[in-house]
């Protein structure tokens, strides 16, 4: 019990690791919360230091939630706690303790530890996003999207009642990360990627 709580407090700090923030700080010394939307995650830092620190960010916010699932796993044999490790990392990403409590919206930290976890519907998950932001330049949209189908495909594949609720747990609190975008999609003023 200690030791899976211990996990999850790992999962949290390393999800807490700003790595947009800090790969931006590296490349320009300037705040990335202080650039376009404000957000640390993969999308601004694309649109405010080019693609390959894009790249690099959505790379890095990944590992650490494949990281935090892989230290659960090494630490104990209860994938209730994996599944609860991944997500305590999404949640750090969130409300990262390093940069009092204002973070990104989750995204990629969530795809790195659910693709440990339950890689098929993760793996689907990526198809789903991908065929709606070729239909909608929208990078926010193949996200939602690309969420709501992964409890769908945990469903589908039979994955522990543990992974449904930790994945569901997760998508939720993206979505509510959403919000502005939600709003902005429902209106069509939500940014294209190679378009307005």
């Amino acid at each position: 019990m200690i030791s899976g709580a211990l996990t999850v407090l790992a999962a949290y700090l390393l999800g807490s690791v700003p790595t947009g923030f800090l790969l931006y700080r590296w490349m320009s010394g300037e705040d990335i919360r202080r650039q376009g939307s404000g957000n640390i995650g993969a999308t601004n830092v694309m649109r405010s230091g080019g693609k390959m620190a894009g790249i690099l960010t959505l790379l890095m916010d990944a590992l650490k939630g494949a990281l935090a699932v892989f230290l659960a796993r090494a630490v104990t044999a209860d994938e209730g706690w994996a599944a609860a490790a991944a997500f305590f990392a999404v949640m750090g990403h969130c409300f990262p303790v390093f940069l009092r409590f204002r973070g990104g919206k989750g995204i990629a930290t969530g795809c790195g530890a659910y693709a440990v976890l339950a890689p098929m519907p993760m793996l689907a998950a990526l198809g789903v996003f991908v065929a709606v932001f070729a239909l909608s330049r929208m990078v926010s949209l193949g996200s939602i999207a690309a969420g709501l189908a992964l409890p769908a495909g945990i469903v589908w594949w039979r994955g522990e009642p543990a992974l449904l609720i930790s994945a569901t747990a997760a998508v939720l609190l993206a979505l509510s990360r959403h919000h502005e975008n939600i709003r902005r999609i429902l209106a069509g003023r939500e940014h294209r990627i190679g378009g307005d």
